[in-house]
């Protein structure tokens, strides 16, 4: 047993902590939900990990994103974050993409949709998980439309963790019966708009809480950090039920 993840296979037992080291997983976005998570996962055991995310660490990232230190600003938040995933276990396989998932549909005709990535060529048949937490609404139904038309691959989504306070709140449910949540609903709509649907059901987490108003779009630590560890959470329940 390794020492330093005997608490996780004492919970979890060999088996389990054999299948971590095994799968691989990639991670869209790193910013207050994504760089928890893929702490998480390493830290429980996962050595294989595909991080992405375009963005530099900026001033406002310092409240609630794992990356961002005063010593990072203007550092692309990956490799910040590769780094520091090395540092808890430099035995693990971190491949850090700087770039954004930019996904877009066309000629949607009955349940053939073609799909254009820019730049990268993302290969999700290599992985068992993907894990999304990006932002944007058009990028974000886009990968659950291709992550679930790809055969073996599960996927498990963010939804909205901004404008939340308590994260008592966070919980998990399936994309098409989430209510109260602003970004699963646009995830809805655009997928209705572009007459597409997900081939399986979509687990996701998001709050209860009711979206508080204000000029910006502010977001806690307390909540997204919560977000994040829950999704490390889908995963891992995911491979000890197998």
């Amino acid at each position: 047993m390794n020492e330093f993840f005997s608490r996780s296979e004492a919970l979890l037992g060999s088996e389990t902590m054999e299948s971590l080291r095994t799968k691989r997983v990639i991670l869209f976005g790193v910013g207050g939900v994504g760089s928890w998570c893929a702490e998480a996962l390493i830290r429980t055991g996962l050595t294989h990990l595909t991080i992405v995310d375009g963005d530099t660490v900026q001033p406002s990232n310092v409240n609630r994103q794992l990356p961002a230190t005063r010593e990072t600003l203007g550092r692309p938040k990956v490799e910040v974050l590769k780094e520091r995933l090395l540092t808890i276990n430099p035995e693990a396989e971190i491949e850090a993409i700087n770039t954004m998932y930019k996904e877009t549909m066309y000629n949607v005709q009955k349940d053939d949709v073609q799909c254009t990535e820019e730049p990268f060529d993302f290969r999700l048949e290599e992985y068992d998980y993907v894990i999304d937490a990006i932002d944007s609404v058009a990028a974000k139904a886009g990968l659950i439309i291709r992550a679930t038309r790809t055969r073996g691959v599960k996927i498990f989504c963010s939804m909205g963790a901004a404008l939340r306070l308590d994260p008592t709140k966070v919980t998990t449910g399936e994309l098409m019966s989430i209510q109260g949540d602003a970004l699963a609903k646009a995830v809805r709509t655009r997928m209705k708009k572009m007459g597409v649907k997900p081939y399986r059901k979509v687990q996701c987490v998001y709050s209860t809480e009711q979206a508080l108003q204000c000029e910006t779009r502010g977001s806690l630590m307390q909540v997204t950090a919560v977000f994040g560890c829950t999704l490390a959470s889908m995963v891992i329940r995911d491979i000890l039920k197998k």
